[in-house]
């Protein structure tokens, strides 16, 4: 059975880090590129990051560029998000995905056939 998990968020104060992995279980995520999307309350899913199967590509929504970094280790079947300079504006459940159409990475929610249950990350004072 395919399985993602996600786990690492919580409630941190503005200006604050956490770590989110994704881990996969049931099959390997070596030729999946793999996306993080969040969604808050009220609002669309949104792709914030995404890397390629390889790992040589890599994507980030405007919003989280220079804060968040998306990084994989294949053998340990694990994919992570950085998430540093934490703003009230990011807090959402926070989902992965696999696309197995892995060379190549995008932040589209139709491109990814497999999800995790998501995660909560909020940021408050």
């Amino acid at each position: 059975q395919l399985q993602l998990v996600e786990s690492g968020g919580g409630l941190v104060q503005p200006g604050g880090s956490l770590r989110l992995s994704c881990a996969a279980s049931g099959f390997t995520l070596d030729y999946y590129a793999i996306g993080w999307f969040r969604q808050a309350p009220g609002k669309e899913r949104e792709g914030v990051s995404c890397i390629s199967s390889s790992g040589g590509s890599t994507n980030y929504a405007d919003s989280v560029k220079g804060r968040f970094t998306i990084s994989r280790d294949n053998a340990k079947n694990t994919v992570y998000l950085q998430m540093n300079s934490l703003t009230p504006e990011d807090t959402a459940v926070y989902y992965c995905a696999a696309d197995p159409s892995g060379y190549v990475c995008s932040r589209m929610v139709s491109e990814y056939d497999y999800w995790g249950q998501g995660t909560q990350v909020t940021v408050s004072s």
